[in-house]
């Protein structure tokens, strides 16, 4: 059993095992997670919301970009080592994340609207056709998963876990070299055939994940986990998802500028 991984790393049966709940009425549950992933969605559209506004209404969104990211990774990296404390830090989480979304949206719609003028009103639409794409993928993969097309195997879970691996390692070397003034490859932004291509490649490995996710959920309530171990369940699909989003945007993106 400690073979089966998730490639998301909030998401192992490892988390759910050694959180097994001996009251039978206080486990978790299919229903209760997706319940709480509902809750924390919420969230997130409310942070996105307010960090949204500010940045279309001229203000500076910069420090709600800041406070989302670094704020985000700290309660999610808390979450990860103290996930009793999730049923109170996931919302935190979703609210935090929710502001760098609604700023980076808010980014890529003017960064499109400004770059062609073949939009009415100032609005490229962009955000739009990422939040539609992502919730295609996700029941495409949900359908995908629940009628067995897919099917989370040792060998499938391994090399998943390490594409996204991979895709971590290299997106913090390239944010290390940000930080010294150094160019990054210009595939990560630049809509030529090999930086679509690459956003193709982490958008489908992003979806992957969701395939991963479901299981991994299974697997808690058939092992009975504790009720609070639906928050952190909840929490761990919402990083999934928020991620397939960005790298659909960022893909959208790609597209866009090659009209």
């Amino acid at each position: 059993m400690a073979l089966f991984k998730s490639g998301n790393p909030t998401l192992s049966l490892k988390a759910f095992q050694s959180n097994t709940s001996t009251d039978q009425t206080q486990v978790m549950t299919v229903r209760g997670t997706l319940n709480k992933f509902g809750f924390l969605f919420l969230m997130t559209l409310g942070g996105a919301y307010f960090s949204w506004n500010q940045a279309t209404s001229g203000g500076d969104a910069w420090p709600l970009v800041l406070i989302g990211v670094f704020g985000g990774l700290a309660v999610a990296i808390t979450i990860t080592f103290k996930k009793e404390w999730s049923p109170y830090l996931a919302p935190a989480y979703a609210i935090l994340e929710g502001l760098f979304v609604g700023a980076v949206s808010a980014f890529y719609e003017y960064a499109m609207a400004s770059n062609q003028n073949a939009y009415e009103g100032g609005r490229s639409g962009i955000v739009f056709q990422a939040i539609g794409l992502t919730f295609a993928v996700v029941a495409a993969m949900l359908f995908l998963y629940r009628t067995g097309v897919i099917r989370a195997t040792q060998r499938f879970k391994a090399i998943l876990l390490t594409a996204t691996a991979g895709i971590a390692i290299f997106y913090l070397v390239c944010w290390g070299l940000t930080l010294f003034h150094t160019n990054v490859p210009s595939f990560v932004f630049q809509g030529t055939p090999i930086g679509i291509g690459f956003s193709v490649l982490v958008v489908a490995i992003a979806a992957l994940n969701l395939i991963l996710d479901f299981d991994m959920i299974e697997k808690g309530v058939e092992a009975e986990a504790p009720k609070y171990m639906e928050w952190y369940a909840a929490f761990g699909l919402l990083v999934t998802i928020v991620w397939l989003y960005i790298e659909i945007l960022r893909l959208l993106a790609k597209l866009n500028s090659r009209k």
